[in-house]
């Protein structure tokens, strides 16, 4: 341990997993699972290693005691070639019954594994340049970034150098692996802030500024986001940062987190409670205490939100080459699916796959002279360019199908859900609609513009499924949560009641209005009286 543990000095002020870490490093779990666990089997876990394996990228999947774990695979910025997908599906087709997930972090999802199964899949992950570890755990976790990085022309600077500096420097770095909770970054330079910067711990956006009279593309910071219970919007320090200095700002501002983030309580401890106590100049100075004087702000180049949704065929920078964005229906596909993504990766593009934070798939470097013979390909019926409205822009979380800590079914849910209004609305508006099975929004709810959060309510025949609406939620400029509703939706309804809801913005809207612009107009008490006649309707 090369830094020395201030907030150690008194531990009656920890929580029982910060006493944990001080005993033991979350990294040095990676050593017992390959000696000793994946030798001796799950009953010889103990019960502190065992969340210790979080720091090894792998929660034990639901239900618990059976021996049965999910992993996590870090891509930064999403960007697979096609020897790294096909190591995953293989990973997937041998220990995890064929299943893959694309996470809202770009990252892969596996499930089923077994303990003494890891090593070898490490070792697989290894020879690919690919690895499960700290995609968990209060740690630096998998850096999301534009998925377009190099081939946009929406981007002010190509930021896969950096997103890949950023990670080499933390991954497994024992400086850093000890955080009061999990740490999150986004750094892209596209204008339209497909890498979600207000949600994170810690973001960097496009800027530009004159600097000794030649204008400068660089970034701007956000520090201080996160969802879960308690939501916060990143606030921006005033700050402008040259390319060469990203990696000097993460390190001073994941340092702050480190030293003075809180550490008694569990569901008190993200960087966005330390910000939100600090504010951004306090916040600022103590990093400049770090790192040096920085240049002020300068010109924000955020242009609007896209929500990292790039359906179809579009031209990248480089002129006859094209990227295609498909539908992945809920993030979830199967290890075939993803050994034909490399196929078509190779014949028809660059080799790469990108995954995207909206659970879905970009194939780039396509040239024109390819793009029609691509998209004959019968993988591409189910993983559309061009996807109908609802499923295109349903998101889910993993649900309690695997999470211990999710209440309800979600993907499958989702799926259903999306399937029943492209049945039943026509609508020339995208409607961005999110699942989560419970309060840790991992499917992103909050910025949704209609989000349902899992619940259960009583009923005669017992406990049923339910989920809170919420609706008008957005990201970029005017950035906003959305507003929660009164009244509980049985599992069973949501489909009807959120026809219900839509058409109601079909029926109302003004020409070209999108759905949160129609949100800012009407109100939320107008969406709450739509949805006590729903409910009421229903009851009766």
């Amino acid at each position: 341990m090369a830094y020395e543990p201030i907030w150690a000095a008194d531990p009656s002020k920890l929580n029982k997993v910060e006493l944990q870490k001080l005993e033991k490093d979350g990294l040095d779990v990676i050593r017992t699972i390959i000696e000793e666990y994946s030798v001796k089997g799950y009953e010889a876990i103990t019960e502190d290693d065992l969340n210790r394996f979080k720091w090894a990228g792998v929660y034990e999947q639901k239900p618990k005691g059976e021996g049965n774990f999910m992993m996590r695979v870090r891509i930064p910025s999403g960007i697979l070639n096609s020897d790294q997908a096909r190591a995953l599906a293989e990973i997937a087709r041998l220990y995890g019954r064929g299943l893959v997930d694309v996470t809202t972090r770009q990252a892969v999802q596996f499930h089923w594994l077994r303990v003494e199964q890891l090593p070898d899949i490490f070792k697989r992950l290894e020879a690919v340049g690919l690895y499960s570890y700290e995609a968990c755990g209060d740690c630096p976790r998998t850096i999301v970034g534009n998925p377009l990085a190099g081939i946009d022309p929406d981007e002010l600077i190509d930021t896969t150098p950096i997103v890949e500096e950023v990670n080499r420097f933390f991954l497994l770095n024992r400086d850093f692996s000890n955080l009061p909770r999990k740490y999150k970054m986004s750094i892209s330079a596209n204008i339209y802030n497909n890498a979600h910067a207000e949600i994170q711990d810690l973001a960097f956006t496009p800027a530009t500024k004159v600097i000794d009279g030649q204008e400068v593309a660089g970034f701007h910071v956000w520090v201080g986001g996160g969802l879960s219970a308690k939501p916060h919007l990143a606030k921006q320090l005033d700050i402008f940062v040259r390319p060469e200095e990203v990696l000097k700002v993460a390190i001073g501002v994941t340092t702050i987190f480190r030293d003075y983030g809180y550490r008694e309580k569990r569901h008190h401890a993200r960087l966005k409670f330390l910000v939100a106590d600090w504010g951004p100049e306090k916040f600022l100075n103590k990093l400049l205490e770090l790192i040096g004087d920085m240049p002020k702000r300068g010109e924000d180049k955020i242009a609007g939100w896209q929500a990292a949704y790039f359906d179809g065929v579009h031209p990248q920078k480089q002129p006859g080459l094209n990227y295609v964005g498909l539908n992945v229906p809920v993030g979830r596909m199967n290890a075939d699916e993803l050994t034909e993504l490399a196929r078509l990766a190779d014949e028809y593009g660059d080799g790469s796959i990108r995954t995207t934070v909206s659970q879905n798939v970009l194939l780039t470097g396509v040239p024109d002279a390819k793009v029609d013979a691509l998209l004959r390909e019968k993988l591409l019926e189910r993983f559309s360019p061009n996807p109908k409205r609802f499923m295109s822009r349903t998101v889910s979380c993993t649900g309690n199908e695997f999470c211990n800590l999710a209440i309800v079914e979600t993907k499958e849910r989702a799926r259903r859900v999306a399937e029943y209004l492209d049945s039943k609305v026509d609508l020339d508006e995208e409607v961005r609609i999110h699942f989560i099975g419970c309060p840790n929004a991992c499917g992103q709810k909050h910025i949704a513009d209609i989000g349902l959060q899992g619940a259960l309510v009583k009923t005669p025949e017992g406990m049923v499924d339910a989920f809170d609406i919420a609706v008008g939620g957005i990201l970029g400029p005017g950035a906003k949560f959305n507003t929660v509703l009164k009244g509980r939706v049985k599992g069973d309804d949501v489909g009807e009641v959120l026809e219900q809801l839509i058409l109601f913005f079909k029926e109302n809207r003004s020409p070209e209005e999108t759905f949160h612009q129609f949100f800012l107009r009407v109100g939320a008490a107008a969406f709450q009286e739509k949805l006590n006649e729903i409910l009421a309707v229903k009851a009766s």
